[in-house]
């Protein structure tokens, strides 16, 4: 069997049977934000040796922050609805996107952890770049957890750089518009991962559409969250916060808390998607070394004060456009 670039064996019924059931999961848990939030984190409760999956659903929250930020008062008045419906779809496209690739790979891990044997030849069945194959192979026999997360960080990354940050459509209306670059000036993006103090841990994200600077924030965050030491604390966080999608779930712990914004589920709709049979981004001549390098990590990575800095140069920003817009009154 051949389909987008990929080579697959044919399968016994029992195989058959297997790869049906995955994506008939993988199908339930990429319905939205929260339910992708919600299985990457079951799963890694599962199994606590594939850290990839707590890393998943932590970034996978500051998603579904981010695309209900896009309702919140300081977005309308700076963005109009035709970019932040743009914005929405994007955050959704690329989310689901990563879960459609990534979510198989631990189902057959975990399914090769319950049989005690390698099924990852499979893993051609869900289009699965031969890149990854080749990792998940090499973590059953040698069990080096960094590197696997590694790989599936610069997997994931490569996944989505051709359906969406290369696509015509995203890079024309979102990632070369004016306020898609304004934002990525004023660092007003960032991923966090918060705290029951209070307290807020991450990086801006700077030149998001360069995948060596989204590899390179995934390595970072990725150092963040278990070797850090706070690694600790954003565990108590994911183990007792439930995941809405309102940044009230981590605002919710501030002494001064004011702002609220809405519930993801409340505020957009299920989005369905489709995912046309494209090309391995893996090459044998393609160079992934560079990715492996060992990065330093900036040494300023609480951000609590710097993101109530943030949200008051937003609010100010818009109410400037206010003022801009409805002359002065």
């Amino acid at each position: 069997m051949k389909k987008g670039g990929f080579v697959s064996k044919a399968l016994t019924r029992q195989e058959v049977s297997l790869v049906e059931q995955i994506k008939e999961q993988t199908k339930q848990g990429n319905i939205d934000n929260i339910s992708r939030t919600v299985f990457y984190k079951k799963f890694y409760e599962r199994n606590r040796e594939i850290r990839w999956a707590f890393l998943a659903s932590m970034v996978s929250r500051n998603a579904g922050w981010n695309m209900t930020d896009l309702v919140t008062n300081s977005y309308r008045e700076i963005l109009n609805e035709e970019i932040r419906s743009l914005l929405f779809l994007t955050y959704e496209r690329a989310n689901w996107l990563i879960f459609s690739d990534a979510y198989p790979q631990l189902l057959i891990y975990e399914q090769s952890k319950k049989l005690g044997i390698p099924l990852f030849d499979l893993l051609t069945h869900f289009g699965v770049s031969k890149f990854m194959v080749k990792e998940w192979k090499r973590f059953w026999t040698k069990h080096h957890s960094d590197r696997l997360v590694i790989s599936q960080i610069i997997n994931e990354q490569h996944v989505i750089e051709g359906p969406v940050l290369n696509d015509p459509f995203y890079k024309k209306n979102v990632f070369q518009s004016l306020p898609y670059k304004l934002q990525d000036i004023l660092h007003f993006s960032s991923v966090i991962f918060p705290t029951m103090s209070g307290k807020l841990y991450g990086f801006s994200v700077h030149q998001f559409t360069k995948v060596k600077e989204r590899v390179k924030v995934g390595k970072y965050l990725y150092w963040l969250l278990f070797y850090s030491r706070e690694s600790e604390l954003f565990n108590q966080f994911s183990l007792h916060t439930e995941h809405t999608g309102s940044r009230n779930d981590y605002e919710k712990y501030r002494e001064k808390h004011i702002r609220i914004t809405p519930e993801l589920r409340g505020t957009f709709p299920i989005i369905s998607h489709h995912k046309s049979a494209l090309p391995d981004w893996y090459i044998s001549t393609y160079d992934v070394l560079p990715f492996y390098k060992k990065v330093f990590i900036p040494k300023k990575y609480e951000l609590t004060k710097w993101l109530i800095k943030k949200n008051f140069e937003l609010s100010l920003l818009a109410t400037v456009q206010h003022k801009l817009t409805r002359g002065g009154n």
